[in-house]
This record gives C-alpha cells, structure tokens and sequence, in this order.
C-alpha cells in the first residue's frame, strides 16, 4: 500500500486525458513574470556644454557622456486581455512602452575652467548630471528606442502566450506613430 502510494504520487498523471485551461489570471500571471524581459536597451554618447556667468565671470564645461537607456512595458498598467475559448484567440491590448531607466556610464570631463569669482561648486556639477541625463532621454527618442521596445514586446507576448493551438493578438494603447519609411 505504501509502495503503490508513492509510486502514484511520483508517476505523471498519463492515465488521465488532460490539457491547459487558458484562463484571464494565467495569462496576467504569465505578462507580469515576463515584465521584466520586455525591453530594449541602447548606449548613447553626447556632449553636455555647460556655461555660467556671475558678475561677468564665466565658467564653462565641456563634458562627454556615456550612458545606458532601458526601454519596456508597465504591466502593471492592466493589460486588458479577452478570450475567446471556443476560437482559441487570446487578444491583448497593453500599455505603451516608456523610458524606464538611464544609467550613467561615463562622463569625461575635456575642459573645465572656472571663472575669477565664479568657481566650481558641487551644485554646478549636480546640474551637468541633471543636464546629462535630459540630453540623454531626449536621444533615446530620436533612436526610436520606444518603438522598438514596443515591437519586442508584441514579439514576446505572442511567442509566451501562443500555446495550445491559441492565436495572439496584441496592440499597444497610445503606441508612438510608425517609423518614417527610408
């Protein structure tokens, strides 16, 4: 009795005719473990001029920074998911992707000079950083960095979400126009 209690409980359940139940909380369950994964990354190199004047004096920066940008989808946002069982299509509709981390690298200071009543304080080198990480952000924009989270995103629901014979359909709420063919 012992020996045919462990031995069932150790033996897949191959007797029983069975599958996957698709149902709303595994597939919000499924998208809130893969939120993490969907994201595109890019390193971006830019120049920060920094000038201040005080009582005629001038100090100037010219400084190079390295920096990583990290795109993805809040999931937290409530995907809206449908599903229609009888027609096997699970059709998702998923917030858009937004900037979620800059990273700082590098920063290589080429020219800093200080004016006669006007020098370097910390404050001044808070506002390069602060400067820094705007040039930076507004980079990832002209890289089309969103949009290319987006696709991945699209791209990874329907490969984790497409089991059992199920179709996929996912679109992007608020998603950035289409890239400028060219």
């Amino acid at each position: 009795m012992i020996a045919a209690g462990y031995c069932g409980s150790r033996m897949p359940f191959a007797f029983f005719k069975g599958g996957t139940k698709v149902t709303h909380d595994l597939v919000i369950e499924q998208m809130r473990a893969v939120a993490k994964l969907v994201s595109s990354e890019a390193t971006v190199r830019d120049v920060i001029v920094y000038e201040n004047t005080w009582y005629g004096s001038t100090k100037r920066s010219l400084v190079v920074v390295t920096g990583r940008l990290l795109a993805g989808i809040d999931l937290g946002d409530k995907p809206e998911v449908t599903i229609d069982h009888s027609a096997k299509r699970i059709t998702m509709r998923i917030p858009s992707a937004r900037l979620i981390g800059i990273e700082i690298t590098d920063m290589t200071t080429y020219d800093e000079r200080g004016g006669l009543w006007n020098p370097f304080r910390p404050a001044d080198r808070d506002t390069i950083q602060r400067q820094a990480r705007a040039q930076l952000t507004a980079a990832g924009g002209t890289l089309g960095l969103l949009r290319h989270a987006n696709e991945s995103a699209v791209h990874l629901i329907r490969a984790l979400l497409a089991k059992d014979g199920y179709t996929v359909d996912v679109t992007i709420r608020g998603a950035p126009p289409p890239a400028p063919p060219g």
